[in-house]
């Protein structure tokens, strides 16, 4: 995740459950973003969804992946289909 220089309030889980609605509201409308605390940890980021699903991948992992598979898909193909072998093993 890219980090921003966006200033986030700190916001602890109780008083979340207690102003829910309002934070809820400050986010829509102010585009307000929130620290959720647990214990004076931080465990959790309050974000509007757009600023989220906005950020490009930080690496092309899943375009690697496709390639690997089509490199596995490439190698020796069993001429039974899977309902053939499917049925010797039950025998």
């Amino acid at each position: 995740m890219k980090y921003t220089s966006i200033k986030m309030q700190e916001i602890g889980v109780r008083e979340l459950k207690a102003r829910v609605s309002d934070v809820m509201r400050s986010v829509k409308v102010n585009r307000a973003r929130y620290i959720v605390t647990q214990r004076g940890v931080p465990v959790a980021i309050i974000a509007p969804m757009d600023s989220i699903l906005s950020e490009k991948p930080a690496d092309d992992s899943w375009d690697r992946l496709m390639e690997i598979r089509a490199k596995i898909g490439m190698g020796k193909q069993n001429k039974k289909s899977s309902v053939d072998i499917l049925s010797e093993m039950r025998r």
